[in-house]
C-alpha cells in the first residue's frame, strides 16, 4: 500500500490518500481541510477514489469532505453510531469486522469506541498498518470528555483490539507521525497505564 499524507489546519489534522498503484483504485481517509491537495493528488496519481473512510465525525477529520465527493463522485463511509451527530448522507455504515477491498490488498474495520461512540480504524493486515483516526496517537491516546466520548469505551478498545497490534505494527493517526506499536508501547504513557489498569501486561 502506497500512502500520501496530507496535513491541514490549526491542529495539524492528518488525512491520507491511499492506493495500491497509479492509475488505480484509491480511498481517501479523514480529509478534514484543504480539498484542493486532496484532489490533486488524486489526479497526479490517476486514481479512481472509491470512498472516503472517516474514522469519526468531528470537523477537522470531515471538513473536505463535500468537495472531494462532489469532483470524485465516490461513497463516504462513517459508522453507523456517528452518523446522528454528522447530520449528512452517508453511502456506507462499515460494521466491525468489514472488509474494504483495493486493488492488491484490503482494510478491516474495527470498531474503537471511546474517542467518540462511532470511532473506527482501518487495518491492513497485508501491509502491517492501521490508521488509527483519534483513537490512539504515537504519545498519547484521544480525548474521552467531548459529547460523545467515553473512558470506559476507550479502555476497552484499548484491551481488546489496540494491545493485540504486534510490534511490527504501524499506526497513521489523525494528529502526529506514524509510529511502530513497538514506540507506542515505549513511549505513550497514557496507553499503557490504561491496559496496567485493565490487569495487563502491554502486549500480552
Amino acid at each position: 500500500m502506497k500512502i500520501k499524507r496530507i496535513i491541514g489546519g490549526n491542529i495539524e489534522s492528518n488525512g491520507y490518500v491511499i492506493y495500491d498503484n497509479e492509475g488505480g483504485t484509491g480511498y481517501v481517509i479523514d480529509p478534514g481541510y484543504n480539498p484542493e491537495r486532496y484532489i490533486s493528488v488524486i489526479r497526479k496519481l490517476e486514481l479512481t477514489i472509491a470512498g472516503i473512510l472517516l474514522t469519526h465525525h468531528h470537523y477537522d477529520h470531515v471538513g473536505a469532505v463535500d468537495k472531494i465527493k462532489a469532483c470524485t463522485g465516490c461513497k463516504v463511509y462513517l459508522h453507523r453510531e456517528d452518523c446522528d451527530i454528522y447530520k449528512k448522507n452517508i453511502d456506507v455504515m462499515p460494521e466491525h469486522g468489514d472488509r474494504i477491498q483495493m486493488d492488491e490488498d484490503e482494510l478491516v474495520v474495527l470498531h474503537t469506541p471511546g474517542h467518540t461512540r462511532g470511532s473506527v480504524c482501518f487495518f491492513s493486515e497485508k501491509s502491517k498498518l492501521v490508521f488509527t483516526g483519534d483513537t490512539i496517537f504515537n504519545v498519547d491516546l484521544g480525548r474521552t470528555d467531548l459529547a460523545d466520548g467515553s473512558t470506559a469505551q476507550m479502555q476497552r478498545s484499548m484491551k481488546d483490539i489496540a494491545d493485540k497490534w504486534g510490534n511490527d505494527i504501524t499506526i497513521y493517526p489523525g494528529h502526529g507521525d506514524p509510529a511502530t506499536m513497538k514506540y507506542v508501547r515505549k513511549h505513550n504513557k497514557e496507553f499503557c497505564d490504561l491496559v496496567r489498569f485493565m490487569g495487563l501486561t502491554p502486549g500480552q
